[in-house]
């Protein structure tokens, strides 16, 4: 197998200088770009297997490179090195495609281990055309009224062929669910695959949905066998799927409705026996309104819709998924960690969870690799998740801001609900609470006034 190479990007030179030295010791060929003009160039000159890329630079960002990368090597893995502050800036980039997240101060081992697992995706990324993958991942089912109506929701459509619309904000496991869907449905022993529409290009996304053939655009060097063949009669899972063109909207539609496919390039159609969930972090029906994605595949792909709460509207599941996590991160660096101290039990419970659980599990598992004790304690945690004022519990320094919505006299209903918002961060149940009225009647009211969120 030859050597990895990899390209780092970072304005700060002896950090590169460093790193590339501790790569190299590590069996990786590496280069180092400075700004984004110069990765932009090592990026076209160059083919990586990785790319490591600060996200502030003195010409750009490393949303930027990220971009860059897509679009010139779709299969490249991006990491991006951000600092905490910046942590939705990083849960933006996975959701165009980064394959993870390290932020500062960058520990050695952590780094080295999110490499090495990039790497592998991108081995079994080059090899899912001609071998999907078949995996069957552990899906936790929690205690709460929402982790039980999910749950609900997931036996009642699996055993279907209808199409899945999941809804929910970045990282709040949506694919988990899709997952755990096609594990419960008919075609478990056909393979799942899961497809990121956010970090497909414009011009290469009908060629990876599809396939293409030999020289039907610059590049295509070899047929190509598109997602939709080579899944079979599997399940293929299309993660934001609002960020397709809407060329490939209309050909997704196409294929949908004539249940074939047609490579880019080709005379000849295959069937599509697939069957498709899809998924989205946006309004698509506002997105309908505005132009932006077709109502015909809307409807095509939401027969049957599921929404996800955000990680700090499930505080009755918030300490198991973290113990869910924790086991998990335990099996993988060989560790014996029983649990997590009553402090940092209050800490996530304050916490807001911006990056919902794909921000948890990087979390633990990053406090994991750091733990020297049998227990998890604050100072293996970042420093800002316990210094930040959106963790403080409400019942600690927030008074309501009225004591029922019937008492409000001088505020209007509109300006209470808004300031009780803000005191909570636009965190709806506690909003629901602070007003002492439940989650359904907060979601009329704000219909009624037009609060958007």
């Amino acid at each position: 197998m030859d050597m990895p190479r990899l390209l780092i990007v970072d304005d700060d030179t002896s950090f590169c200088m460093l790193l590339q030295g501790f790569l190299k010791r590590k069996g990786f060929e590496a280069d180092t770009a400075h700004d984004y003009e110069k990765a932009s160039q090592s990026l076209a000159k160059n083919a990586y297997d990785l790319v490591l890329t600060d996200y502030r630079l003195p010409d750009g960002t490393g949303i930027d490179v990220l971009k860059e990368s897509k679009k010139l090597a779709p299969a490249t893995v991006v990491i991006l090195i951000t600092a905490y502050s910046d942590i939705r800036v990083a849960v933006e980039a996975v959701k165009l495609g980064a394959f993870e997240y390290v932020t500062k101060p960058v520990n050695s081992d952590e780094l080295f281990h999110v490499i090495r697992e990039g790497l592998k995706k991108r081995e079994t990324s080059e090899k899912k055309t001609k071998e999907p993958v078949r995996n069957g991942r552990k899906f936790l089912v929690g205690s709460s009224e929402e982790a039980r109506k999910i749950e609900e929701h997931i036996r009642v459509v699996a055993p279907t062929d209808i199409s899945v619309l999941i809804i929910g904000d970045s990282g709040t496991g949506k694919e988990y669910v899709a997952r755990r869907i096609h594990e419960l449905s008919k075609r478990k022993k056909e393979p799942f695959v899961a497809v990121d529409c956010g970090a497909l290009h414009p011009d290469i996304a009908a060629s990876e949905l599809f396939g293409h053939v030999k020289g039907s655009f610059t590049g295509a060097v070899n047929d190509k066998t598109g997602h939709f063949e080579a899944v079979g009669e599997g399940t293929i899972f299309l993660d934001e799927i609002g960020n397709l063109s809407y060329d490939v909207q209309m050909k997704l539609l196409r294929a949908i409705h004539e249940r074939m496919g047609r490579k880019v390039g080709g005379n000849n159609e295959f069937p599509i026996k697939a069957r498709i969930i899809a998924a989205t972090n946006e309004n698509l029906k506002k997105a309908v309104d505005e132009g932006r994605f077709r109502e015909d595949l809307y409807h095509r792909l939401n027969e049957f819709n599921m929404a996800l709460a955000p990680l700090r509207e499930r505080e009755a599941d918030l300490m198991m998924f973290a113990q869910f996590f924790l086991e998990d991160a335990v099996a993988e660096f060989d560790k014996f960690i029983s649990g997590f101290d009553e402090e940092v039990q209050r800490i996530f419970i304050r916490y807001e969870w911006p990056g919902n659980l794909r921000e948890m599990r990087n979390i633990i598992r990053r406090a994991v690799l750091l733990s020297k004790s049998d227990r998890i304690h604050r100072e293996v945690l970042p420093e800002e998740i316990y210094r930040n004022d959106s963790m403080k519990n409400l019942s600690d320094d927030v008074q309501p801001v009225v004591n029922d919505l019937k008492e409000v006299k001088n505020l209007s209903e509109k300006e209470a609900i808004l300031q009780a918002l803000e005191k909570t961060r636009y965190n709806k149940t506690k909003t629901a609470k602070l007003l002492g009225i439940d989650r359904k009647t907060l979601y009329n009211k704000l219909h009624l006034y037009d609060i958007e969120l």
